[in-house]
């Protein structure tokens, strides 16, 4: 067994000073790369074919470059510049396994290469998108180095260890933060370990791993974001790590093995029926491919676990019947861009047929309705006065907080019973005790036979509080997913799913309304869908019963 990774984890473990990164490491270009690590993300080689006759299409647009340098036209966005700089569409060029299409990609590389030198204010050159260049040179290495002039080969090394550098600053001054970090690290590692000069600098950079992953992984496999697609990012990015070490035969770092194995259980926790993750805190459509990917990799498999306390996740299931359920406090600042103020919120799911959602994430091409989507009134929880139980600040506003989530629930508690008719989780959160005075609790009951979802929302008084503003209304959500049609009866709702099934909803305690809702969790962009919304006046005391009963 090689001693590279191995020493630098005995750097890790008897390290007694914090966490702190050298500001400068010599990283000189290879000679050579003695390995390709594997790129696990799903190939398509009918996008070779629209490569090749010009058309770019990234983050919801599509640009033709007309024969010119896709890297000299004007982006549409931000997020398309990025997606095109980062060279991850390199792999459906390699699985294309035509000559015409890998020297398409060496000239696609060489062209970049070639460009003058980027202005730090382009989007090319954000942290995270340099590291997602280097993971695609180095993956991509056998097509692009096979047969290459010696100039290609030369300042395709040395754009290597540019990017290394470059990241290993970011990291060193704090410019890359949040999970941005971790992705630059994983890239660091993967060049300390396929290039022959990695050897010097791969205790520093296993280090530098180990602390991020130690850091952003939680106790039970949850990422600190909250955020279910951070995870599967993370895993499509380790397990070729992984892969590699194996390969050359050096020690994977513990705190990877621990990562990987913690990571895939809780994917599997909040997992539907279908095999889509719930949508909360930043989750849209799920790539079930790239999910099915990372959890093939699962070395054991059992149960999906029924909590990730730590993440703040709960999961009942009974029969075929599944519901998913936010119950944490929002992320640390650094990793809430993308959370969501849902606490409490839930999804219901019966067999392949999601029932009750979230709205979810928006594409790239909607990023204008992120903010709505984020909202507590975007979730299937209650909501007061239209006010999100955690105050989202907009980005317009600039400064260290734009874009952030803050003030929101300080105290998430939850307790769950299980009896023999069922199983019944009882929640509750302060995110409105601040503002109006009042803490949400929330009940959850699903049958053992699966035949019923019931649950109960009420108000309850905080005690000492009496110069908060007077909260009106109260509103109970329920999103329902756009493959469900809702008829109204007299007193009650029918839903009629895509299966052919049938649910009654019923209330107690105010009546149920049906109004339209957006669910933009969809591969096809947002789609229209309508919500269950019960309303009532927002006072201690005041409360709310409800159930979904099998037809």
């Amino acid at each position: 067994m090689s001693s590279v990774f191995a020493a630098a984890n005995a750097v890790v473990r008897s390290a007694a000073t914090p966490y702190h990164i050298v500001k400068s490491m010599a990283i000189i270009p290879p000679e050579r790369l003695r390995i390709a690590p594997p790129d696990i993300r799903t190939a398509d080689p009918t996008v070779a074919d629209e490569i090749y006759a010009g058309y770019f299409s990234f983050a919801g647009k599509t640009v033709q470059s007309y024969g010119g340098s896709p890297f000299a036209l004007t982006p549409p966005s931000a997020a398309w510049r990025r997606a095109l700089a980062g060279f991850s569409w390199l792999r459906h060029l390699r699985a294309a396994d035509k000559t015409l299409a890998q020297e398409n990609a060496r000239a696609l590389v060489g062209d970049f290469l070639s460009t003058r030198k980027l202005s730090t204010e382009d989007p090319a050159m954000e942290p995270p998108v340099v590291a997602r260049r280097l993971l695609s040179f180095l993956a991509q290495s056998p097509v692009l180095l096979e047969g290459a002039d010696a100039e290609f080969y030369d300042t395709f090394m040395l754009s290597l260890a540019q990017s290394a550098r470059l990241i290993w600053r970011a990291m060193a001054t704090g410019q890359a933060e949040g999970a941005d970090r971790l992705l630059c690290a994983i890239a660091l590692a993967e060049f300390a370990v396929c290039a022959d000069t990695g050897r010097k600098i791969a205790p520093e950079i296993s280090r530098a791993l180990s602390a991020e992953l130690d850091r952003q992984i939680l106790g039970d496999g949850g990422h600190i974001s909250r955020n279910p697609q951070v995870a599967v990012d993370l895993l499509l990015d380790l397990l070729p790590l992984r892969q590699v070490l194996a390969a050359r035969g050096l020690q994977t770092p513990a705190a990877m093995l621990r990562a990987v194995d913690r990571i895939m259980p809780t994917l599997r926790m909040l997992q539907h029926g279908e095999g889509s993750l719930a949508l909360f805190n930043g989750m849209g459509a799920t790539e079930l491919d790239r999910l099915a990917s990372v959890l093939a990799n699962e070395d054991t498999r059992g149960a999906a676990p029924l909590k990730a306390p730590y993440a703040g996740y709960r999961r009942l299931e009974a029969a075929d019947a599944v519901v998913l359920v936010e119950a944490g406090a929002p992320p640390p600042p650094e990793f809430s861009l993308a959370a969501h103020a849902g606490c409490l919120s839930f999804e219901f799911s019966l067999g392949v047929e999601r029932v009750v959602v979230n709205c979810g994430a928006p594409s790239p091409p909607y990023d204008d309705l992120r903010e709505f989507a984020r909202a507590t009134a975007a979730h299937s929880t209650l909501v007061i006065d239209d006010r999100s139980s955690a105050r989202i600040v907009a980005r317009e506003d600039g400064g260290w907080r734009a874009g952030r989530l803050l003030d929101g629930p300080r105290y998430v508690a939850v307790e769950r019973k299980e009896e023999l008719g069922g199983t019944t989780l009882a929640l509750s959160h302060d995110g409105y005790a601040k503002v109006f005075g009042l803490v949400h609790e929330r009940e959850l009951i699903l049958a053992a036979d699966a035949s019923t979802l019931a649950g109960r929302d009420r108000l309850l008084g905080v005690e000492g509080v009496t110069s908060r503003p007077q909260a009106e209304e109260f509103t109970v959500r329920f999103h329902l997913h756009p493959r469900v049609r809702v008829v109204e009866l007299s007193e009650a709702l029918e839903l009629q799913l895509a299966s052919g099934e049938t649910i009654i909803f019923e209330a107690e305690g105010a009546f149920p309304q049906v109004e339209e809702s957006i669910f933009f969790a969809s591969h096809g962009g947002a789609r229209k869908c309508a919500q269950i919304v019960l309303r009532g006046k927002a006072a201690p005391g005041a409360e709310v019963s409800w159930s979904f009963q099998r037809g």
